[in-house]
């Protein structure tokens, strides 16, 4: 079995060049475990849906999306079963524009194309050459990319955590935070406060955009809309629909259908 650019990268004091990626698509050998590395990582979801959790919260990266972990970033990736991902390793210095923190990113068939190419050129290409011009024009395109909006912030402060990881693991919990504030013997205006100051969103929303990216590796599976819109927690198809597009700009039928041949 071929190595993981992460297991290749684990021998090397130095990128070989400043930009690091790997020919092949890698099945479902997501690092499970938190890990950071001296280098940007632009992991982009081929087929599946990545899941890369931060301190500061999910970045969910269904099919044709990337996300940007920024150096140093301690970071753990999960992933469905039949994901298949293509990270590209980048050093911080080759794109200092683009820093910022950790976020979801567009991947256009140019730059799909562009990372497929870059994938068939040995590690130490030739800077001054075509490789090295190609790799110029990977950069300008990865720097160029949208951002998205699929993150769920993930709150520290201890209350707010202990609701999130249960909401996490059931979402389509009907609990609400007048339930969670007798529990935790506290106020449900001190909890509804708390949620917006750690997470920038108030509660609703919160628990909408975590219902909504839950449901993004169901309809990668393949699940029926209305299967997945009750396990998420909506109480119709519709709703759970006009929800969706809202936030992602395709209808769930439509994100079902989006399939890069890598």
């Amino acid at each position: 079995m071929l190595p993981t650019p992460s297991e290749e990268l684990a021998g090397l004091a130095a990128l070989p060049r400043s930009i690091f990626g790997h020919a092949e698509s890698v099945a479902n050998r997501a690092l499970g475990y938190r890990h950071a590395h001296p280098w940007v990582q632009f992991a982009y979801a081929v087929a599946g849906v990545l899941d890369v959790r931060t301190d500061a919260g999910r970045f969910i990266a269904p099919p044709q999306r990337a996300v940007w972990i920024p150096a140093g970033v301690a970071h753990q990736v999960r992933c469905s079963a039949d994901t298949e991902i293509r990270s590209l390793y980048i050093e911080p210095a080759a794109l200092p524009a683009a820093q910022g923190g950790c976020r979801v990113l567009a991947v256009s068939p140019l730059l799909r194309e562009l990372i497929r190419a870059f994938g068939a050129l040995p590690a130490e290409y030739d800077e001054h050459g075509p490789g090295g011009r190609l790799a110029a024009v990977l950069l300008d395109q990865v720097a160029a990319a949208p951002t998205l909006g699929l993150m769920l912030p993930l709150p520290q402060e201890p209350r707010l955590r202990r609701i999130c990881e249960a909401l996490e693991a059931e979402p389509d919990s009907r609990e609400g935070l007048a339930a969670w504030s007798a529990r935790l013997g506290c106020t449900e205006r001190t909890l509804a406060r708390l949620f917006r100051q750690h997470t920038g969103l108030n509660f609703r929303l919160w628990r909408q955009r975590l219902r909504l990216i839950s449901a993004l590796p169901l309809l990668e599976a393949g699940e029926r809309v209305t299967d997945v819109a009750i396990a998420c927690g909506y109480d119709s198809v519709s709703a759970f629909i006009a929800s969706f597009r809202e936030h992602f700009g395709a209808t769930p039928w439509e994100f079902a259908g989006e399939r890069g041949d890598g």
